[in-house]
């Protein structure tokens, strides 16, 4: 059943992409937005706009009750929720099922399974993937913390079991910190996921960050190949490429087939991404995303696949039309997340009006944003404003591509993270692959 309109719950980049999918399926969309965001560009975009609420996320992009409306007064009879802000949010995927709109996303009992990070952990060992050594579930007590974390030794870390984005997590060096990151860790999850359940994980000196894309409907697994996302900055992540140049393709292999294993046996439906740590060899079950990812357009270019549409016809269709012989992997590709901010100040917001914008263009570079001359770039909402993706026959001539093209890029008004990104791909250590996780922190590009 083809779709007669999409409400797509979400704005910036994202909703504008989404909307590019369904314009391409011939599906009509709505566009919500906050009061600030009545000029955005995915609002210019969609068939049909309505305001949902005041700036404050909670008044319109995390107000269930205003996007249900919306969705009613609109006739949408389906909801892409995109990520962040609802997407994960298992409570509403519920209520727009319950409401015979179809949630574009796997089921909300999937959601809340692999959303709690403790059962996503059982759920991840009990199906064939390592897992990193830990508690087998919520710490409970101090005592407890300090057995667990004496027979795994230290560093460790403490995560929240509904975390994310770096909320709740607290690296514990030796048992004299423990006390103290314990309660912070508790705390700070308790604010910003109403959930005060965290864990402990060995923490890793210098691993690799590797996530696997996967498509799936209820009978057929495919993936899409992995991504390396390790150039991070405090757990955000600023580049990402595929393939990642530190795997060999036994390990490659092993990793995608028992990725696929697992998720097929969730009934999963619709796109996801699993993540991994890799160390010494060695890749360890981190968390799944039981949405599309910020860095899809990665794997996009690299499989030649439109992830976007994919989830719309498993959706409206209940099944894949693809098989895994219909992805084919081409050449190495690599994203910059561009952010509105100020590198050579801690990072720190840059809102403003964009008085010029040139974006480049030229033979496999492709630009995923929703900025134009005259946006404003409000202070309310994530700082990522777009996301530049290039695409060569091998490593180095993406880099290269890369930096053609933020040389081209003109963004003046704001201030943002291109400089900083020309600086990290002309870097010895990221040219040779040289980096993990931890890298950014150690090094001063300023």
């Amino acid at each position: 059943m083809k779709f007669k309109k999409i409400l797509v719950a979400n704005r910036g980049e994202i909703a504008v992409r989404i909307i590019r999918g369904c314009k391409e399926l011939n599906i009509p969309t709505v566009a919500i937005h906050s009061d600030v965001d009545k000029d955005a560009m995915h609002v210019r975009l969609a068939e049909e706009s309505i305001c949902i609420g005041s700036h404050k996320p909670q008044n319109s992009y995390l107000n269930t009750a205003a996007i249900m409306t919306a969705a009613d007064v609109t006739g949408a009879d389906a909801i892409h929720p995109g990520y962040g802000f609802l997407s994960e949010n298992f409570h509403f995927a519920e209520i727009v099922t319950k409401s015979k709109i179809k949630f574009i996303g796997p089921s909300s009992e999937i959601m809340k399974k692999m959303g709690d990070k403790i059962e996503a952990k059982r759920t991840a060992k009990k199906f064939g993937l390592p897992i990193i050594e830990g508690s087998e579930g919520n710490i409970k007590s101090l005592d407890e913390a300090i057995k667990i974390s004496s027979n795994i030794g230290y560093p460790i870390l403490i995560k929240a079991s509904a975390g994310g984005g770096g909320k709740g997590m607290k690296l514990v060096k030796n048992e004299k910190e423990l006390s103290f990151a314990l309660s912070l860790a508790k705390q700070e999850a308790k604010k910003y996921f109403s959930n005060d359940e965290v864990y402990i994980e060995k923490y890793f000196e210098k691993p690799r960050h590797i996530e696997v894309q996967i498509l799936s409907d209820k009978k057929t697994t495919l993936h899409m190949g992995e991504r390396d996302c390790s150039v991070q900055r405090k757990h955000q992540k600023l580049i990402e490429e595929s393939p990642s140049p530190v795997l060999d393709e036994k390990t490659r292999q092993d990793l995608l087939n028992k990725t696929v294993n697992m998720v097929s046996k969730l009934n999963y439906e619709g796109a996801g991404t699993v993540e991994f740590m890799y160390d010494n060899g060695k890749f360890f079950f981190l968390e799944m995303n039981t949405r599309i990812q910020v860095e899809h357009p990665v794997s996009e270019i690299r499989g030649g696949i439109d992830i976007v549409k994919e989830q719309i016809k498993i959706a409206s269709e209940g099944k894949t039309s693809l098989k895994q012989s219909d992805i084919t992997f081409r050449g190495h590709v690599i994203e910059c997340r561009i952010n509105a901010e100020d590198p050579s100040n801690n990072f720190q917001p840059s809102p403003g009006t964009i008085s010029v914008c040139h974006q480049p263009s030229g033979f496999r570079t492709r630009v995923d944003g929703a900025i134009f001359q005259g946006c404003k770039i409000t202070p309310y909402y994530d700082s990522l404003i777009c996301k530049l993706i290039c695409q060569g026959r091998n490593r180095s001539e993406a880099i290269q591509r890369l930096l053609r093209s933020l040389d081209e890029f003109v963004i003046e008004g704001i201030t943002t993270t291109i400089d900083l990104h020309k600086k990290i791909l002309n870097h010895k250590k990221f040219i040779n692959s040289d980096f993990d996780v931890n890298w950014l922190a150690k090094e001063s590009f300023y």
